[in-house]
């Protein structure tokens, strides 16, 4: 159905490692390991990613870098150089 906006979208491995600036190769590992969505199609058979996959595999990384920098943030104020010695008993 042209026009229709449930029809996914596919991207050529090669335009979503130049996006992500990452080799081919490594696209095609993304979809072996199941973090892209993929298919081979038409004849020959051509890898294809779903567009919608490389979004969510976007959001994926970002709200685990997020979690990175709130877990080093956490980390470093745990350390007792960046608060000093225990605080004395009895103030």
């Amino acid at each position: 159905m042209p026009g229709s906006s449930s029809a996914p979208r596919f991207l050529a491995p090669a335009q979503v490692a130049e996006l992500l600036s990452i080799e081919v190769d490594e696209v095609i590992a993304l979809v072996y390991e199941g973090r892209l969505r993929g298919s081979q199609l038409g004849s020959p058979a051509r890898w294809r990613i779903e567009e919608s996959s490389l979004a969510e595999y976007l959001a994926e990384q970002s709200e685990e870098a997020r979690r990175m920098a709130l877990w080093r943030q956490a980390n470093e104020a745990s350390f007792p150089e960046v608060w000093g010695p225990s605080a004395p008993q009895g103030m």
